[in-house]
């Protein structure tokens, strides 16, 4: 399957310039077949192996303007994943293939080589922000190939003279690994074997685990996705089997929410895949009704079977579209509810369901971690539904997505506010004190920072560290794997940026937008530890120095700064 994909992006590359489609300071120039054939020539050999800037993509089909390096030195915490990059272009075909051994120290240590994964990056269709939300024709649009899927399959890549191929290769230091300098070989092998220095310099900190992190990360789920690309079908035994690779990549990340979709298409469709909801609704021949949770409590316990298991968040009773579907026994067929919300007939419609939701809920024992969730819905109809929800149980939480509005925030246990909107210091601090969530999220509206095909890899780093720039709690983002028709060969999507509506490729494989992430997510845990260090320990420098660093995480400074200089700059405030 790999190599008919390769083979299908080296066809699309003669329709489209295959360049890095960064926003504006990354993007390159456009160049003829003549030019590149030029370049390529030039070389000053056939084959070229060195390590490269995990920070940035490179080009497909164009020589990459990099120093040679056969040395790299990384330096992390105990517990830390940590990346580089390799590239090998060359200019005749071959295969290559990656091997790695174990990492050691001077005192003996060894950092295994069954921590270190490695996986050749692919290409997909990208295009570029410009408009931002609605639909698009994909003409309209400067296409082209980007480099982010990193393959799970460890079979060995065949690369066409002219082209480039990137490894990206990930270390994840043991927790009881001992401090100090470890050494190992990464060969390439090529036309011949290229042995390249890995080195990883370990400090004496120690990263807790992914489930201990404080930072929550919400990226939605969608799981009919799996069961199609998957070719299986939807809530079977093979579809929750294949589900469990996913969600478990996703817990490694320190996911903390499960995304529980109670009514049909919460988001109107909108979507590639159609999005089903967990319960049968039912209205039985004498007006009352029934409410089938078998599925709803089959697919929550196998999701927190997988380490996702703080968060529960159920959408919606404010859908994009409202019309909710049930069965009448009466008229024998499903039927639609399309009331307005807030309407005595809604309310109705609404209260016995929620009646017996929370019962059923405190009876498994979720109800204290669930809650009603909100996504971008108009203040009338969300202020109703708060009313309904604490008129029902005064103890139900509500998450919502969304502007920032004061007249509910009080409201709002967990309130994800938009990356152009700010919460106020005091009502921060408050909001800490009563143990609710504050954090912020990012969707087709922003240019910057995101998490398109074409962002910027260090823009998804630079989140963690505009997080506790904030202090706030986490970043949401829809989604982590509703995928379009083709998502391992075109990003693309009918109505938003390409890339925005899934962050890892079927597989499960990874991306480097997903790795970088997870960095900006363990930079969060590192500033937060050491600022509570600082503290205890009187060292008002350090922690004014830290501080300082995180005055610069202003999202305007993206508009002509870079995110990768902002991190690099400031990492070295958490890795002395």
């Amino acid at each position: 399957m790999r190599y008919l994909i390769t083979t299908c992006l080296i066809l699309i590359v003669t329709l489209a310039t295959a360049q890095d489609v960064s926003l504006a300071l990354q993007k390159e120039p456009p160049m003829s077949a003549a030019q590149k054939a030029v370049h390529w020539k030039a070389l000053d050999k056939a084959v070229h192996v060195s390590f490269a800037n995990s920070n940035k993509r490179y080009a497909q089909d164009r020589v990459p303007q990099i120093a040679q390096k056969n040395a790299d030195t990384m330096i992390a915490w105990k517990g830390e994943k940590i990346h580089t990059q390799v590239a090998v272009w060359a200019a005749k075909d071959m295969t290559i293939d990656v091997a790695v051994n174990d990492l050691e120290a001077q005192n003996g240590a060894r950092i295994a080589k069954e921590s270190i994964d490695y996986g050749f990056v692919g290409y997909v269709m990208t295009d570029e922000f410009r408009n931002g939300c609605g639909y698009r024709k994909p003409e309209d649009f400067d296409s082209s190939l980007v480099a982010d899927v990193i393959s799970s399959n460890r079979q060995p890549a065949k690369l066409s003279g002219g082209y480039v191929q990137p490894v990206w290769v990930s270390i994840t230091v043991p927790p009881a690994a001992k401090a100090g300098y470890y050494t190992g070989t990464l060969t390439v092998k090529a036309d011949k074997a290229y042995d390249l220095k890995l080195v990883v310099k370990v400090l004496d900190r120690t990263l807790p685990p992914p489930s201990e992190w404080a930072f929550h990360l919400d990226l939605w789920q969608h799981p009919a996705a799996v069961a199609r690309v998957h070719h299986v079908p939807l809530w079977s035994d093979a579809h929750f089997n294949l589900m469990r690779k996913y969600y478990t990549m996703l817990a490694n990340a320190g996911q903390k929410y499960i995304t529980a979709s109670i009514v049909n298409e919460p988001w109107g469709h909108q979507t590639y895949d159609d999005y089903p909801g967990l319960i049968k609704w039912k209205k039985k021949k004498d007006g009352s009704w029934n409410f089938d949770y078998s599925l709803f409590d089959k697919y929550i316990a196998f999701v927190m079977s997988t380490g996702i298991n703080e968060r529960i968040n159920c959408y919606s009773m404010v859908p994009w579209k409202v019309a909710f579907q049930y069965y009448d026994e009466n008229s024998g067929k499903d039927t639609v509810f399309t009331g307005k919300i807030g309407s005595d007939a809604y309310n109705a419609f609404w209260a016995p369901m929620l009646k017996d939701f929370t019962a059923h809920l405190k009876q498994k024992g979720w109800f204290e971690k669930t809650a009603i969730a909100m996504d971008e819905r108009p203040m009338e109809a969300m202020q109703s539904v708060i009313r309904l929800l604490k008129g029902i149980d005064k103890d139900w939480k509500i998450a919502l997505a969304g502007e920032y509005h004061t007249a509910i925030e009080k409201d709002i246990d967990d309130y994800c506010i938009a990356s152009a909107h700010q919460f106020p210091d005091s009502i921060l601090k408050e909001r800490e004190l009563q143990h609710k969530l504050s954090t912020w999220y990012t969707c087709c509206t922003e240019k910057y920072p995101n998490g398109f095909t074409f962002s910027p890899p260090a823009e998804h780093v630079w989140i963690g560290w505009y997080t506790a720039a904030k202090n706030m709690n986490g970043y949401l983002r829809w989604a982590y794997n509703s995928w379009v028709q083709q998502p391992l060969m075109d990003s693309r999507f009918r109505t938003w940026p390409a890339g925005d509506t899934y962050q890892v490729y079927p597989g499960p494989q990874s991306s480097i937008r997903f790795e970088k992430l997870i960095e900006g997510i363990q930079d969060f845990e590192k500033i937060n530890i050491l600022k509570k260090e600082y503290r205890q320990n009187g060292q008002t420098e350090k922690l004014r120095q830290l501080e300082a660093v995180l005055k610069t995480f202003e999202i305007p400074r993206l508009e002509k700064e870079s995110a990768e200089q902002m991190v690099v700059d400031a990492k070295r405030f958490i890795n002395e």
